[in-house]
């Protein structure tokens, strides 16, 4: 069984906008509820458990209405708080993605599992090449080269939680998928804004499908 592990436990500061940044709206839904529906779409995954902090309540509060299994962490950092829900309910492979990755779908996280079935190690690291972040304007904070090549984390992970030491994560494999979708996570008023617009296009593109 595949957990998948939404991270939503973020302040959202750089957005400077008082609304909790899972909560923040993209086309009138906030944007945690996409990443929730992409799960809920994706044939890998057996379960949804949403990580919170302090700093989130209201999400917690939406997630208890919806349903969806909530833990609340420290609210350390995004690793340590990762590692704090492994412990805890002691999972053992599981998908962690960003409550802000609005545009990713069922069909991409299927394909990430399957990358992770085929690899062989303990950890998956999913990237999108740094041009198609630079392309769309986005915000690149952090990138490694892989293969010659700039590639920028997306923030979607699967691990192996029995093979976790400490505070590191074992061996990995990274998982180079250039969607422009998951180039998209928000941390700034710009990013939303194209979010917005892409998620428009693709409603215009596949209006069946959302």
């Amino acid at each position: 069984m595949i957990v998948a592990l939404v991270m939503a436990g973020g302040k959202g500061t750089r957005m400077k906008l008082s609304q909790e940044k899972p909560l923040i709206e993209v086309s009138g839904k906030p944007i945690i509820e996409y990443v929730l529906s992409a799960l809920k779409d994706a044939k890998k995954i057996d379960k949804i458990i949403v990580a919170t902090t302090s700093c989130t309540p209201k999400t917690t509060k939406l997630m208890k209405q919806l349903g969806i299994q909530v833990i609340e962490t420290p609210g350390k950092d995004y690793v340590s708080d990762m590692g704090y829900v492994v412990q805890t309910l002691k999972l053992g492979v599981f998908l962690a993605i960003a409550a802000d990755l609005p545009l990713a779908t069922g069909e991409m996280i299927d394909a990430v599992v399957e990358r992770y079935e085929r690899c062989g190690k303990p950890a998956l690291t999913v990237a999108v090449p740094l041009e198609t972040k630079a392309k769309l304007g986005m915000c690149i904070e952090y990138s490694f080269k892989m293969d010659e090549h700039d590639v920028v984390p997306v923030g979607i992970n699967v691990i192996d939680g029995h093979k976790r030491y400490g505070d590191e994560w074992l061996d990995q494999d990274i998982c180079l998928l250039n969607h422009e979708e998951l180039a998209v996570n928000i941390n700034t008023v710009q990013e939303l804004q194209l979010a917005e617009r892409l998620l428009t296009k693709k409603q215009e593109s596949h209006p069946s499908n959302l």
